[in-house]
């Protein structure tokens, strides 16, 4: 199984690289950006074959290292390569 993991910071929590890219943004003449946040995506290709076990290992994987539980969240796709 292909895990995907978007993390990104929880509303309300400050993203100054997000606003560097915003500014660097406008300054590349892109117009009406209004906000920016930035986040992690990971993939991880993990030795499962029952999608809600793999799903499992995954999010126990992100409260335990890959995220912040206190300023970030995160989503969690798992997808079967060999399904198409």
């Amino acid at each position: 199984m292909k895990a995907k993991v978007h993390i990104t910071l929880k509303q309300g929590v400050l993203d100054p690289q997000g606003k560097a890219i915003g500014h660097a943004l406008g300054a590349l003449g892109f117009d009406g950006i209004e906000d920016v946040r930035q986040g992690k995506y990971i993939e991880i290709e993990i030795a499962e074959t029952d999608a809600d076990a793999a799903r499992s290992k995954v999010e126990d994987m992100c409260r335990k290292l890959l995220a912040n539980m206190v300023i970030e969240n995160y989503t969690v796709d798992i997808a079967d390569p060999a399904a198409g």
